[in-house]
């Protein structure tokens, strides 16, 4: 045997009992560590199917009560809606509060749809952009059945420069001043709104005849 193959052959016995000893002194703890990584690797993929799963028959339930409304079955749309808010999964409880309360406001029964949203707007666990939709969606309806300042208990908030919906709740406020009698205050909020390039076409547009409608009728001053 040349020294060479004698010198591999040692090495190799090396090799081999430190790896025998590493594997006495940490086997046990490798094969715990593998067998955690495969029940969480299977515990996750299990949740993950769960949770997927609950979302879809959720959304497959608010599609449901949207097709019951649809057809002017509103009473069913509403038991179905009901349900998916005592039951359903994710954000689909809150859209179906969000859609009751639009049923209700489509039935006329405006202050039951305004309790909706105010009940919605007041709930801390709901996603910020949604409580302050509920807000909006409350004083479009106070702008005929309520006074300016139950629309600016409202959307006052909203009307920030910072805000997503400013345009919209400055909108409102305007329609509630001049539905008040408050023309001069109206004016400067639709004015407002139609120099504004920011804010959305339509309601640039829409701005701009309530404008030119109380200037024209002399009250705006």
């Amino acid at each position: 045997m040349s020294d060479d193959s004698f010198i591999r052959e040692v090495n190799e016995e090396i090799r081999q009992d430190q790896a025998k000893a590493l594997w006495d002194r940490y086997g046990p703890y490798v094969l715990v560590i593998a067998v955690a990584v495969v029940l969480a690797t299977a515990g996750w993929v299990g949740w993950e199917c769960w949770t997927t799963s609950r979302a879809n028959a959720s959304g497959d339930r608010f599609s449901q009560a949207l097709t019951l409304a649809e057809q002017g079955k509103t009473d069913e749309a509403l038991a179905a809606l009901a349900a998916l808010e005592a039951d359903g999964y994710g954000a689909y409880p809150v859209l179906a509060r969000m859609r009751t309360a639009t049923l209700h406001s489509a039935q006329g029964n405006n202050d039951e749809a305004v309790a909706d949203f105010d009940a919605v707007a007041n709930d801390g666990s709901v996603p910020a952009a949604i409580r302050d939709m509920a807000r909006l969606r409350a004083a479009y309806i106070l702008v005929d059945h309520g006074s300016y300042a139950d629309v600016a208990a409202r959307v006052e908030a909203l009307t920030a420069d910072t805000n997503a919906l400013r345009h919209s709740a400055r909108e409102a406020l305007g329609l509630a001043a001049w539905k008040e009698g408050r023309a001069a205050d109206a004016l400067t909020l639709f004015e407002q709104l139609a120099s504004d390039a920011q804010a959305p076409r339509n309601v640039r547009e829409r701005a701009t005849l309530m404008a030119e409608l109380i200037r024209g009728s002399g009250t705006g001053a």
